[in-house]
């Protein structure tokens, strides 16, 4: 597998993102990590997580994607596209109360809260794996979103098995880029992958899923 674009490429469309767009960059990470404690100590449903997950995943799709991957990856188009296409599924959730968060000491819990604070924690992954700022992925880009939405669906009871299928897979694209690239810090996309393959197929591998019921409130 050939890519289209070498190291140094991709590692400067970073360096330009990141310069254009840090105080963009920081604000979304600590509304992320707010939002997820927040979710974490009262287990309400899903919504607000729903509403930042489509945030991250519309401004991935538009700003990261067509306006910056694009220059150095004429599929970036494509990849833009599928990430409008989950903000989206996330923006329906939010009109339409979906799944409920539980990062719990339950494997679900458990594999769902290590995905959510690694995706919170990949910045500085990136750093200790000895990348430099600017030229490094940090936050609100593809990677760590997708992440981060691997945990929460993981770890929530209710969500449609038809919302995988876009991390899943952009997990299996930016994995295996990752491999080619020397990108350490997205090695476990493939380990999300698997786990969401297996979640969709076999919904009680990890445990009992059950749908949410509706609420009002």
């Amino acid at each position: 597998m050939n890519l289209p674009f070498s190291e140094k490429e991709f590692l400067d469309v970073f360096a330009a993102y990141n310069m254009a767009f840090w105080p963009v960059i920081s604000g979304l990470w600590v509304i992320t990590a707010a939002i997820t404690v927040r979710n974490w100590r009262s287990c309400q449903d899903n919504r607000s997580l729903f509403a930042l997950l489509a945030i991250l995943w519309a401004w991935s799709g538009i700003v990261y994607h067509w306006i910056y991957f694009q220059s150095i990856n004429p599929a970036a188009v494509f990849f833009g596209a599928l990430f409008l296409a989950q903000a989206a599924l996330f923006v329906f959730f939010v009109f339409k109360p979906t799944g409920r968060m539980k990062l719990n000491l339950s494997v679900r819990g458990l594999l769902g809260g290590f995905f959510v604070l690694y995706g919170l924690l990949y910045p500085l992954v990136n750093l200790v794996f000895g990348l430099e700022y600017p030229r490094i992925p940090l936050f609100a880009v593809p990677c760590p979103t997708v992440l981060i939405t691997a945990g929460v669906l993981l770890a929530s009871e209710g969500v449609p098995r038809f919302a995988y299928l876009i991390p899943l897979i952009w997990t299996a694209i930016a994995g295996s880029a990752a491999i080619l690239l020397h990108i350490r810090a997205d090695f476990p996309l493939l380990a999300a992958g698997a786990l969401l393959a297996v979640d969709m197929i076999a919904p009680r591998a990890f445990g009992t899923k059950t749908a949410m019921q509706s609420s009002t409130s």
